[in-house]
């Protein structure tokens, strides 16, 4: 008959076993996990722990390589796409060829024109004009005057556009004040008052030291002025402004008319 003593004497040698095991299993993936003596459970936890962070990190590394087949397999489709299209007809390719060139006037950068220089008190003032038809020219035309360095240092760079939407008959139209507070909508104001159609106005202000209160206004909006006078845009206006009254006139007289 087992006494008790003989029991842990089986129980310690089973464990003794196992961990010898679990140090075998351990030695063949080249690593040692653990010394004689120690508990098999915590052997265990520490094994298992390892094993999944190797999973989570081979998972991981899968990822960029799936995506990579991915793209290269977009590619190899596109390619085998563009050897598979054939020409369209004459009359849609004539259409087709329009709209391409109609998209490069866009792209392509309007001429810049730069206005007289207003002084007061050490703060200078000079206006920049561009014509723009789209909202990504206003992008560009911004983009290439703060390549100047001498604009990229102004204290403020004030700037409003108007784009005149034939197909909506209305207007696209935002303002900047670029920390010149109230100066961007009362830019936009004066271009508004002036019904100008199709054109960007950007204001620089150097400020000198001096606080100029309300005259700074002033000067952004005669600088602004000044340039589109210059560029004939007050004319134009003028003759939309014309075109528009008679219009309205015709209507009236159409509603007399018919009562």
């Amino acid at each position: 008959m087992a006494t008790e003593s003989d029991t842990e004497t089986t129980q310690k040698q089973c464990a003794l076993a196992s961990t010898e095991g679990l140090c075998r299993t351990g030695k063949s993936s080249g690593r040692n996990l653990c010394n004689l003596g120690e508990s098999i459970l915590y052997l265990w936890v520490e094994k298992i722990r390892e094993i999944l962070i190797e999973k989570s990190q081979s998972s991981e590394s899968v990822g960029p390589d799936n995506k990579k087949i991915t793209e290269e397999t977009d590619v190899d489709y596109e390619e085998e796409f563009s050897l598979e299209y054939q020409p369209l007809p004459d009359c849609t390719a004539v259409m087709l060829n329009f709209d391409l060139s109609e998209k490069k006037e866009d792209d392509e950068l309007p001429p810049i024109y730069h206005g007289n220089p207003i002084t007061d008190r050490r703060s200078t003032f000079q206006a920049h004009l561009a014509p723009v038809v789209c909202l990504k020219q206003v992008k560009n035309i911004l983009a290439e005057l703060y390549k100047n360095k001498k604009i990229a240092s102004a204290t403020h760079n004030i700037y409003g556009y108007r784009i005149y939407c034939e197909d909506k008959q209305t207007f696209l139209q935002d303002c900047e004040d670029d920390g010149e507070t109230a100066a961007g909508g009362r830019l936009l104001h004066l271009m508004q008052i002036l019904n100008v159609h199709n054109v960007l106005v950007v204001v620089s202000r150097w400020y000198g030291g001096i606080l100029l209160g309300p005259d700074r206004f002033k000067h952004i909006n005669n600088c602004a002025r000044n340039i589109l006078v210059e560029q004939n845009y007050t004319n134009l206006s003028e003759n939309s402004s014309k075109h528009l009254g008679k219009n309205k006139r015709m209507r009236k007289d159409k509603k007399k008319a018919e009562h």
